[in-house]
């Protein structure tokens, strides 16, 4: 009955919950040192991981493969 195809689980959908963990684990970046150009590391880290998942999507979609 179902049209269209599923998408089944490959290693690389494992790469999408890093960015997960490194976000929400805050005990590990709740503090201030060290700062990069006057800005805390709290925010700076927050901020690096924006970057970072952007390009983790982007990996994972090219390793899709889809049209």
């Amino acid at each position: 009955m179902g049209g269209g195809k599923r998408g089944r689980f490959r290693l690389i959908h494992l790469l999408l919950i890093v960015p997960f963990v490194a976000t929400l684990w805050v005990p590990f970046y709740n503090r201030t040192a060290p700062d990069f150009a006057g800005i805390p590391f709290f925010y700076w880290y927050q901020l690096l991981w924006v970057a970072l998942t952007a390009l983790i999507l982007f990996i994972v979609y090219l390793a899709e493969g889809r049209e």
